[in-house]
């Protein structure tokens, strides 16, 4: 699976700042791949974070 850059950045966010299992984020990932979805979104539908957390994610994408 290739990753980009500041998808990589985005993990990093998501397990040192959030402390999102890595087990959840590889779950999304699978999905993710599939999808067009962002991948703060496919963890969301998936009930692998909460909204304040989406909300969270998002602010931080919109500064990174």
């Amino acid at each position: 699976m290739n990753i980009t850059e500041r998808q990589a950045h985005l993990i990093n966010f998501l397990q040192d700042d959030l402390a999102i299992p890595e087990d959840s984020i590889a779950v999304a990932l699978r999905h993710h791949v599939q999808k067009t979805d962002p991948l703060p979104m496919v963890l969301w539908q998936y009930g692998l974070i909460t909204l304040e957390q989406l909300d969270k994610i998002f602010d931080w994408m919109e500064t990174a």
